[in-house]
């Protein structure tokens, strides 16, 4: 059993009035917060609002970019990008929330992709090798959260950019370690202690089970629990104290580093 594991949420997805998720709930469970950059979701205003909520909790805070695409909530694939226009977009997104943190006294440790853009990164080596080299090129020393066992956990350990390995309590499994997608049936678990059995079988393990029954190797330094459905404040209660009475410690991930090939 993995002795200690950090868990992570996607935060600050509220825009203007509009409101989503319970953020400042989760922060009272999570260690490390992944922030929108306003490209999918969120606005300054808020991207301010979560850095200075994760600090107030010691939160880690993380950047969260995705596509630029607001009315689909950057869950829909865009294509056709060239290098520097996807290795610019995330530059963007990362920057604008290194700006925001440094004014409060904060930094930004951590990226992690954002829907469509994270599958795809994931699932194409290309895409996953610009990606590290745009986040190497902000800072050599930023965490790249990657999906367990995919393209883009290769691609950082290649690139030897630091690393931390992430699983989900939350979703189902394909037998490339890739996702479900959100349409398929079985794809989203929403039982709490469900998610929770599902996570301490995985650190047990050292494998996550895909829909097939197919076992897949991973390494895991962070959970992650969704922070935009009805359930993710009890998914995140339930979670944290069922790894707690396993013995497992929580706190903010250590990032692995290693040589380049």
């Amino acid at each position: 059993m993995t002795k200690v594991i950090d868990l992570n949420a996607d935060l600050g997805e509220s825009f203007g009035p509009w409101r989503m998720g319970a953020d400042e709930q989760l922060l009272e469970i999570i260690t490390s917060a992944n922030i929108a950059c306003g490209f999918h979701a969120g606005d300054p205003v808020v991207m301010d609002r979560t850095v200075k909520h994760a600090q107030r909790h010691g939160v880690a805070v993380g950047a969260h970019p995705g596509f630029r695409d607001l009315e689909g909530f950057g869950r829909r694939r865009i294509h056709g990008l060239d290098a520097d226009e996807l290795k610019t977009l995330v530059r963007y997104q990362v920057g604008a929330l290194e700006a925001i943190a440094r004014a409060n006294g904060a930094s930004v440790g951590h990226v992690k992709l954002h829907g469509a853009l994270a599958n795809m990164a994931s699932e194409d080596s290309a895409i996953a090798r610009l990606y590290v080299e745009g986040v190497a090129a902000l800072d050599p020393e930023l965490v790249v959260v990657a999906m367990a066992a995919t393209e883009l956990e290769r691609a950082a350990a290649e690139q030897g950019q630091p690393l931390a390995r992430e699983i989900y309590a939350d979703r189902a499994y394909n037998d490339d370690g890739t996702l479900v997608n959100r349409g398929t049936p079985g794809a989203m678990i929403h039982d709490a202690d469900e998610a929770a059995d599902r996570v301490l079988k995985m650190l047990d393990e050292g494998a996550v089970t895909a829909l097939s029954g197919a076992k897949v190797p991973v390494e895991a330094e962070t959970v992650c629990v969704h922070g935009d459905g009805p359930e993710a404040l009890a998914m995140a209660e339930t979670l944290r104290r069922r790894l707690e009475q396993a013995g497992v410690r929580v706190e903010a991930f250590r990032p692995t580093k290693r040589e380049e090939h």
